[in-house]
């Protein structure tokens, strides 16, 4: 049994939590069952692998960098809030879960569940009628750490190994089911690049998908926006996104202040000036989405190609379920940060709500659903909608995660701990599992699996003809 627990941990600690190295495996396998040379697998496994590091590099760089700015707001101003960001939640359910004696080793136990019965169910795809498998392995445990807390707040006699069993069985459907619903606008959105979407808003991105025509015209979409005259210079993504961040963060910095910047940023040299630490620092988002943008490109490409092996000889019309910077490169640039602005003007204006209604909680936008969220629904509902839809839909977005992030932060009483998870799927869908399983736990989580798993089969009646890319 500890030789079995050993391996799992391996496992776990090096290849499930490390998607960079699960994706360059899978290239590598694709690449091999394809009867590639030795040397072209390899190399399309480091490609693949270096593709997806600078991937997080990017991400990872417009994270640590802008989302302390925004939690400033909260400690700077003394306001009783909740950040509404998934690292966030990831430290108020850790705290929590301390809280009433429990132990966070449970997420991991709930995350492998989790992983092995997604397997499990594209392994019976015939019966399931599910395509995707879900690799994205930081998204993973965030979820699962979000949803151990929802099940142990809602059923205190599930806080054992029962219980971890449950919370895996609801985010490996979740992972399976959701990612399932996004093959189709994916596919149209790359024009069949061959994945779909793993992460935070797959349930917000097949309702964009799917609202988005009847809100405007894809003719005219954010690509074919033209700035007259000097406004021109914003047709170039790195000037556009440059200028609009020196306004958006350098403006939130300046109201922060030189001597609060200086506590919280220990890489603010005494030398430097405020108005030149302002510049560089806003200038660094152009640079990050450059970054981020370019690993995509690399490791897409390698997986694209490679998971027809996967496909053809192991798991005939399953694709992975990837991060949602993956579908950044198949979208005109302007739409990313077109999202990520409109989603906050939506954020505040939700949070202006709060406050003029005298909201018992408060909430701190956080990086990760400002950006990613917003940016992602943004690319789906241009390709469908054009510029209407783009502009719409990520402006409803901002207020739901805002809403409903108040909402969960209360409800699960995470507020307390300062953070909610806040990406939309968990401002919307699993804070209504929550009030299901609270009222239910066991039955309700019978019930949520049987349910979930009711909707690919809805969705394969639908589409019998093409719903299997390779067929059956």
């Amino acid at each position: 049994m500890e030789m079995f627990l050993s391996i799992f941990g391996f496992f776990t600690n090096n290849i499930l939590t490390k998607p960079e190295f699960l994706i360059g495996i899978i290239v590598l396998i694709g690449y091999i069952l394809l009867e590639r040379p030795w040397y072209e697998s390899f190399s399309g496994f480091l490609k693949a692998t270096v593709g997806y590091m600078i991937l997080n590099v990017g991400a990872g760089g417009l994270v640590v960098t802008f989302r302390p700015i925004l939690a400033g707001l909260n400690e700077r101003f003394s306001l009783n809030a909740a950040v509404i960001d998934p690292y966030f939640g990831l430290n108020a359910v850790n705290a929590a879960l301390e809280g009433i004696g429990v132990a966070t080793s449970f997420t991991l136990i709930s995350l492998l569940i989790g992983f092995f019965w997604n397997i499990l169910l594209v392994a019976f795809r015939k019966i399931t009628k599910l395509r995707v498998l879900f690799v994205t392995g930081h998204i993973m445990v965030q979820q699962a750490t979000t949803v151990t807390w929802i099940v142990f707040f809602a059923a205190p006699d599930l806080r054992n190994m029962t219980g971890a069993a449950v919370i895996g069985l609801l985010v490996g459907t979740y992972w399976a089911v959701f990612s399932n619903l996004t093959v189709e606008a994916t596919e149209n959105l790359t024009d069949n690049a061959g994945f779909a979407l793993g992460h935070q808003q797959m349930l917000g991105v097949w309702v964009a998908d799917k609202l988005a025509p009847k809100l405007g015209d894809p003719e005219k979409g954010l690509e074919n926006m033209k700035l007259p005259g000097w406004l021109s210079i914003f047709n170039d993504s790195v000037i556009s996104s440059s200028v609009i961040m020196l306004l958006f963060f350098g403006g939130i910095m300046a109201v922060l202040g030189e001597d609060y910047m200086r506590q919280i940023d220990k890489g603010f040299a005494a030398s430097l000036a405020f108005p030149t630490y302002i510049i560089s620092k806003s200038l660094l988002f152009a640079v990050y989405l450059y970054i981020l943008r370019e690993g995509v490109r690399m490791f897409v490409s390698e997986m694209t190609e490679s998971f027809q092996g996967i496909s053809e000889k192991l798991l005939p019309g399953v694709m992975p379920g990837v991060d949602c910077a993956a579908t950044y490169g198949f979208a005109p640039p302007n739409a990313i940060l077109w999202g990520f602005i409109l989603g906050a003007f939506g954020q505040f204006i939700a949070i202006a709500g709060l406050l003029i209604f005298k909201s018992p909680i408060m909430i701190i936008p956080g990086f990760v659903p400002l950006f990613f969220d917003n940016a992602t629904i943004a690319v789906y509902a241009n390709k469908r909608g054009g510029i209407r839809a783009a502009t719409i839909l990520p402006l409803l977005c901002g207020i739901v995660q805002v809403l409903g992030g108040a909402f969960a932060a209360w409800y699960f009483q995470l507020y307390q701990y300062g953070g909610w998870h806040g990406n939309i799927d968990f401002s919307t869908l699993w804070v209504v599992f929550g009030i299901f399983l609270k009222v239910s736990p066991i039955v309700g989580a019978i019930t949520l699996v049987l349910l979930m798993l009711v909707i690919p089969q809805l969705q394969y009646q639908r589409n019998k003809e093409h719903y299997w890319r390779h067929g059956e």
